[in-house]
């Protein structure tokens, strides 16, 4: 699960996580979550993601990271936008309104970058990661954002033993774990799926649900 693998996943054009619409849940839930109009709203792992289009519709300023400069070229080019560029310690930035994307590691962002995020949108970066890295990912990422940052998680739940991932099944038990400390965790919503992932059910999976949770910066 290194960074390879994902340059491959994009190259190969395999890149069945890439959603072709808005997150429902994020549509439903993100007025909820508070964060407010004008504020930076951070996508990890945002590959090419409609999401952040619909972000920056609502006044957000968007800052996406995504190690693949293929997703990115192809969320600008789809979008019709022209980025202008400039490099920084966390990778090439990319600019085009108020979205900017970072062609950089995750995992080796500068502090200030997300100082003043004032939101976060996770659909595809927690999910993405096995066990060990979720940890890091969450005391490494998730620490840099500031006391009183607001977000929207969204995750999968279904028995790890039927699937391989990426995605991953994350439980609530792991989230309240990894998260609690930190910030506080509200369940919003966990929605049954399986008849909508024909792509599990042929790999014999025999549950799916997909969690959203609001999570707040102590």
């Amino acid at each position: 699960m290194d960074a390879d693998f994902w340059q491959q996943r994009w190259r190969d054009g395999r890149i069945g996580f890439h959603q072709d619409q808005v997150t429902p849940l994020l549509a439903q839930y993100w007025d909820a979550v508070g964060v407010d109009t004008g504020a930076q709203v951070f996508v990890p792992l945002a590959g090419k993601s409609l999401d952040m289009i619909w972000l920056a519709a609502r006044g957000h300023r968007v800052l996406g990271v995504e190690l693949s400069p293929l997703a990115i070229h192809q969320f600008f080019s789809e979008q019709s936008l022209a980025p202008h560029a400039h490099m920084t310690a966390s990778g090439i930035h990319r600019e085009a309104g108020n979205i900017e994307l970072v062609q950089g590691d995750v995992f080796a962002l500068d502090p200030e970058l997300l100082a003043d995020c004032g939101g976060v949108f996770d659909r595809a970066a927690l999910i993405a990661l096995p066990p060990d890295l979720r940890a890091r990912y969450v005391d490494e990422v998730y620490g840099l954002l500031p006391g009183g940052c607001r977000g929207l998680l969204v995750t999968l739940e279904y028995p790890q033993h039927e699937k391989q991932g990426p995605p991953f099944s994350v439980p609530e038990t792991e989230v309240r774990e990894r998260f609690g400390d930190a910030w506080s965790v509200e369940l919003l919503e966990r929605r049954d799926i399986l008849a909508q992932q024909p792509g599990f059910v042929a790999e014999g999976v025999s549950a799916l649900a997909t969690v959203a949770y609001r999570l707040q910066r102590r």
